[in-house]
């Protein structure tokens, strides 16, 4: 048998060793895997068997709260609940370099396909809710079981993404293991560890267990469901699907996080902060050489005061489509080259950042014009407190799921299950912010009333002095269905990001058209007087970001100019006096946004941006000053 030195074994380690090793699978196992996975041997069977019991038993050694919750319900759902145990009679040696096995995958699947999947895929509903124990015994799927099985489906399902691909092809992939590694069981104590493991040869995914030491012939097979997790607390919040509880007591409002944190967040981003420098004084009438890797500035970029190079280092103005890293060389050796970016502005264009930077506005409750959002991987029990809270006084309690770091609404969900929320936390570093249950609605001939967002380019100039401009033509996206607080996973329904979807409408109106549309539609309302509170808020959350020194603020460099798109979107609020008004609510904040359409309908649009920013001319343009 080909082992290790085999060229068979030293490609299956160069292809998965990182992966292998990231999960801790001890690696005098991995001559075994490989040749379990070359030759599909799916020998757990030989070693394990499923134990159906009536009672779950104490588990043994871990905290003793949680240990009495088990007592009362090991395996909810279920009134019968069952128990993976070794039925070897030799036992199993966690020495012997072949105790490592495969578990195959019942149901593999993206959110967003969950449902759709569980009502069109023949045999699929039936064998989960058999698997969860809930009682469906038809052929057609029954609206309750479907509902059941998704809200059930969190306290079984795993998590994996693919580390390379396009956007789409990243977004996280769970799964449900088979039977058998869906029966094994919680234990503070674990006696095995599991992982996901993509084996590339075939391109399908696998769960790999092994034993975390010896163990005996009818001995329980326990993993660790929050496997790594050491704080208490989040470990509590962490089993909340498995051993429900309540969390109210902690205190929900969130502080700004200490200096430390943004330090920590400068260092994992590289960016190396610039010298203080002088302001560069230009001549009058110089003619700026532009080094630049976007297409859309390449392409409609025409003002006689710009000429484009290909070398970086002749150019007087760089404008990259990815992230400047080294501020510091720049300022040292040529601080006279102005650039389309600011050291630290990821305080903005990152979703959790934006949140933090955002509380410096509206003490504990933070700004009217941001949805109340918890950053899950470090605030998820002042979440879960909230969120609780809410269900208790009864209040809405929809929320959307986001990464961090992602546009286009990829990976980013909308649900009320709280261990829907618990458990995503485990795809990538993510955001959870209170869902617009109240959004305003424009109304579409043949379809009636959308949800719309409004897109606005805001172009920050210079930090100290803080002057921003906004440009005075927005966008609009419309969803393609009707809205209703229901069918959570209909995309056209909830979301308004159409141009990337294939085959999908796209509805356009030019601003100058919305505008008396909407004001018909809203009689009571001035779209003046909508976009001077949508502006306070711009000038609030720049004044907020730039309020203190980097990396707690964006950086003061005089030869950084930038412009972002804010996306936002109007609910109905309630003034203190009982009248009804529209509130804008800030989205997300985009780094070098699609500027297709603005370039489509505006062909000046760059020539603008390029003459506000970098020639400091704006009353040429089409724009607005707000600070």
């Amino acid at each position: 048998m080909a082992g290790p030195g085999s060229a068979g074994y030293e490609a299956f380690v160069a292809l998965h060793g990182a992966a292998l090793g990231a999960s801790a699978v001890p690696a005098r196992l991995w001559p075994s895997l490989w040749q379990k996975l070359e030759d599909e041997v799916f020998d757990a069977g030989e070693y394990f068997g499923i134990m159906q019991v009536e009672e779950a038993e104490e588990k043994e050694g871990g905290n003793v709260d949680l240990k009495e919750k088990f007592k009362k319900r090991i395996n909810p759902g279920n009134e019968l609940c069952y128990k993976v145990i070794v039925t070897n009679e030799n036992g199993l040696e966690a020495a012997n370099s072949n105790s490592i096995f495969l578990i195959d995958h019942a149901w593999t699947y993206r959110i967003e396909h969950a449902s759709q999947q569980l009502r069109q895929i023949p045999g699929l509903l039936h064998r989960m809710a058999s698997l969860m124990g809930l009682d469906f015994h038809g052929e057609v799927p029954e609206e309750r079981v479907v509902e059941q099985v998704l809200e059930d489906m969190w306290k079984y399902n795993q998590t994996y993404q693919l580390s390379h691909g396009t956007a789409e092809e990243k977004v996280p992939v769970w799964y449900i293991m088979d039977e058998f590694g869906s029966r094994i069981q919680h234990s503070d104590d674990p006696t095995v560890a599991m992982a996901p493991l993509f084996y590339m040869p075939q391109q399908i995914a696998y769960t790999v267990l092994w034993p975390l030491r010896d163990l005996d012939t009818g001995e329980e097979v326990t993993r660790d469901f929050a496997y790594g997790e050491t704080d208490y607390l989040h470990r509590k919040c962490r089993l909340l699907p498995w051993l429900p509880g309540e969390v109210q007591d902690i205190d929900h409002f969130i502080r700004e996080p200490s200096d430390d944190y943004y330090q920590t967040i400068l260092k994992e981003n590289k960016e190396k902060l610039p010298v203080s420098i002088k302001p560069p004084v230009y001549a009058k009438n110089k003619v700026f050489k532009v080094y630049t890797d976007v297409q859309q500035v390449l392409q409609n970029l025409t003002h006689p005061r710009f000429e484009f190079t290909d070398s970086d280092q002749d150019a007087d103005l760089l404008y990259s489509f990815s992230h400047f890293k080294d501020y510091r060389k720049l300022s040292e050796e040529r601080p006279h080259v102005m650039l389309n970016q600011f050291p630290c502005e990821n305080l903005l264009t990152v979703k959790d950042c934006l949140a933090c930077v955002s509380r410096r506005v509206g003490g504990s409750e933070g700004p009217k014009w941001l949805p109340r959002t918890f950053n899950l991987l470090t605030e998820l029990p002042q979440f879960i407190s909230y969120f609780q809270q809410r269900e208790r006084r009864g209040e809405d309690n929809h929320w959307i799921c986001k990464p961090w770091n992602l546009a286009r609404s990829l990976d980013t969900h909308v649900t009320k299950s709280l261990h829907s929320i618990i458990r995503q936390r485990e795809s990538g570093p993510k955001v959870v912010s209170k869902y617009i249950e109240n959004p305003v609605l424009f109304h579409m001939e043949d379809i009636g009333l959308v949800k719309f967002d409004i897109r606005y380019i805001v172009l920050l100039r210079s930090v100290k002095p803080l002057k921003v401009y906004v440009y005075d033509v927005f966008w609009l996206r419309f969803s393609n269905r009707a809205f209703s607080l229901d069918d959570l996973d209909d995309y056209e329904k909830h979301f308004t990001v159409m141009n990337y979807a294939p085959g999908v409408p796209l509805k356009q109106i030019h601003c100058n058209e919305f505008i008396p549309l909407f004001e018909k539609q809203y009689p009571e309302c001035s779209w003046q007087t909508i976009e001077e509170e949508i502006f306070k808020a711009f000038r609030e959350l720049f004044q907020a970001a730039c309020a203190k020194p980097a990396p707690l603020g964006i950086c003061d460099y005089p030869s950084s100019r930038a412009a972002y798109a804010i996306d936002l979107m109007l609910k109905w609020d309630t003034s203190r006096d009982g009248k009804p008004f529209m509130q804008p609510q800030i989205l997300e904040v985009n780094f070098n946004p699609d500027c297709d359409r603005a370039c489509k309908y505006h062909p000046s649009f760059f020539n603008d941006v390029f003459s506000a920013l970098f020639l400091d001319d704006p009353h040429s343009c089409p724009v607005t000053s707000i600070v």
